[in-house]
């Protein structure tokens, strides 16, 4: 019987195929009590598995194809290090020492702990990081159990599969397509999953920032995450379509249900064509008003995808990846200084716009862990520039950092989570220390351009003074909404009224605009709303000329502006703005 399960859309397309199934470690750990005289050898049961699985993540960074995305070279590191955590460690050896729990149960038990503390974190992104740490502890526990990675024996039992009368609606000749659908996926699993015939994926878990995400969009995969007990209610071998556009899974479809995706799925495939071939056209309206198509990125090697999508330079380049997963231990200056080099090389003389680091009590590094613990709510807390300002030997190397990567290309630098006068003044104090320091050294660095997010209703009402010393805004939508609405994106009773176009947003957005207009200074939009095609039309009549978004949203994005005129656009979008439901007129329109 045909029934559907609801998730995240995270990675555009339709996949079909039957489904295989990956099973979680943790759901069936042996509990029992050991003698005194075996804590040695459970402890050293731990220690062996854990060794082999940073082995083999070792191997697959080693292995790892040159085509193959860099967010999961990254991911690799992050397991590599939570494998290393001293936290896990003595927190497993606690538990089987002091209270004699076999080697699963301490593994186990250490990771709820662990978990809980993640659940607290405020960012969506680091709060998603459990999953990373949810992966290493089901590698160690399979290791444990002499069985092997799920995902490439599940490829092997599927590769030699033929097709029934049923599969001859896929218009296919040779082997079934296969899905994969599994509580969760780790990086390592995901490597494997490139090199095999999985069409598709659907996870239990994650969000649109979980690194099954991440890795989907970047390896274009069609993928729908946080889909609940899918994993439960799909039977090994069912026939299922994940459609990655509406986030649903489509489980023993009809023939006809069947037939009609697989004519979506073709549809798809020659729209993904006809963008391709967008590329290289000049991002122009129909009226001619050029619109700049920026990408942002995480790490210097993304950089490649950008350039390849014809970003026309990184307005957003989010440096407190550099800083993650670190242990508490920070990049020095020659490391920042290399990896921003790195970034600016490879976008081949188009500008690169960096943010200072963006981490705080709700990105919590290791050293300050214990201080943050006490904060109610983090979002309000110490974090951003907030938390640069309050640590200036750390926000000093990292300025100086940038300015001496700017002697090698066009950089922007990009303040985030200003709100007030004195933090403004404070940032300019440093910036202007940083290079005196570095004339003092005689080290060469270059010009940068002054720039300030805009995500805090307080500097969005306030404008006049952020352009009185920044050369340039931009404007980060996630938080804005976040912040205006007094909406906890992480807390699922609320997330319902998370609404990127309330009549507040919009009318800040647009303000935003308008005085950056006046006074002849850039402004562009960073947040998920300049990647969404939805909201193309509206920007561009708000007079937005400058969009900042994930590099495989930038063709989809491109194609609705070459379609626009922006001249027209105008007037409808005050009608936008003035409606009480602004929702409605850009669904009709």
């Amino acid at each position: 019987m045909t029934f559907s399960v609801h998730g995240l859309a995270v990675s555009r397309g339709i996949a079909i195929g039957r489904a295989v199934l990956v099973a979680s470690s943790r759901a069936d750990v042996a509990h029992y009590f050991i003698e005194d005289e075996k804590t040695a050898d459970e402890i050293t049961r731990v220690r062996i598995s854990r060794n082999a699985v940073m082995e083999e993540i070792t191997r697959l960074q080693q292995d790892l194809p040159k085509d193959a995305p860099h967010e999961l070279a990254a991911l690799l590191d992050v397991h590599l290090m939570l494998l290393q955590d001293e936290q896990l460690i003595s927190g497993v050896k606690h538990w089987i020492v002091d209270r004699h729990y076999n080697a699963e149960w301490a593994l186990t038990t250490q990771y709820e702990i662990i978990a809980r503390q993640f659940d607290d974190m405020e960012d969506e992104y680091l709060r998603e990081r459990k999953a990373d740490l949810e992966q290493v502890v089901e590698r160690i526990l399979r290791h444990m159990k002499g069985v092997a990675s799920p995902v490439q024996p599940a490829a092997q039992a599927g590769a030699g599969r033929k097709l029934s009368q049923q599969d001859l609606l896929l218009d296919d000749t040779t082997d079934v397509p296969l899905v994969l659908v599994a509580h969760d996926l780790s990086p390592a699993d995901m490597l494997q999953f490139k090199q095999s015939l999985f069409a598709g994926f659907a996870t239990d878990v994650g969000g649109k920032t979980s690194h099954t995400a991440i890795v989907a969009r970047s390896m274009d995969i069609p993928a729908v995450v946080g889909a609940r007990s899918a994993s439960q209610l799909i039977k090994q071998d069912d026939w299922v379509i994940i459609d990655g556009d509406a986030g649903v899974l489509i489980v023993d479809p009809s023939p006809i249900i069947l037939a009609e995706y697989g004519f979506k799925q073709r549809q798809g495939e020659l729209e993904r064509q006809r963008l391709n071939r967008l590329k290289n056209t000049p991002s122009l309206t129909m009226d001619g008003q050029r619109v700049e198509l920026l990408a942002n990125i995480e790490m210097p090697e993304d950089t490649l995808g950008a350039v390849t999508a014809g970003a026309v330079g990184v307005g957003l380049f989010r440096s407190e990846f550099l800083f993650m997963g670190r242990s508490g231990k920070l990049p020095d200056e020659e490391e920042q200084y290399q990896a921003y080099r790195k970034a600016i090389e490879g976008m081949h003389g188009l500008p690169v716009t960096i943010r200072t680091v963006d981490i705080g009590s709700d990105k919590p590094l290791d050293r300050h862990a214990k201080a943050q613990d006490t904060h109610l709510n983090p979002a309000l807390g110490l974090r951003a520039i907030r938390w640069s300002l309050a640590d200036p030997p750390m926000f000093l190397t990292q300025l100086r950092a940038i300015l001496r990567a700017a002697a090698h290309g066009q950089v922007n630098l990009l303040v985030p989570m200003l709100a007030h006068a004195t933090e403004i003044r404070q940032t300019m104090s440093l910036i202007d220390h940083a290079r005196a320091t570095l004339d003092n050294n005689g080290t060469p660095y270059g010009p940068v351009r002054l720039g300030a997010m805009i995500e805090i209703p307080a500097a969005a009402l306030t404008l006049k003074l952020f352009l009185k010393y920044f050369d340039f805004l931009s404007i980060g939508t996630n938080d804005l909404i976040q912040y205006t609405l007094a909406i906890d994106r992480a807390d699922e009773a609320v997330s319902h009224l998370y609404d990127p176009c309330h009549p507040a947003v919009l009318r800040l957005i647009a303000d935003t605009i308008a005085e950056c207009d006046a006074q002849g200074k850039g402004v562009s939009v960073c947040g998920e709303m300049a990647g969404d095609v939805g909201m193309t039309r509206l920007l561009l009549g708000l007079g937005l000329r400058s969009f900042s978004m994930h590099p495989s949203q930038i063709l989809a994005v491109k194609q609705q502006i070459l379609r626009a005129d922006a001249s027209k656009l105008q007037p409808w979008a005050e009608q936008v703005l003035a409606s009480e439901d602004p929702a409605a007129l850009l669904q009709s329109a």
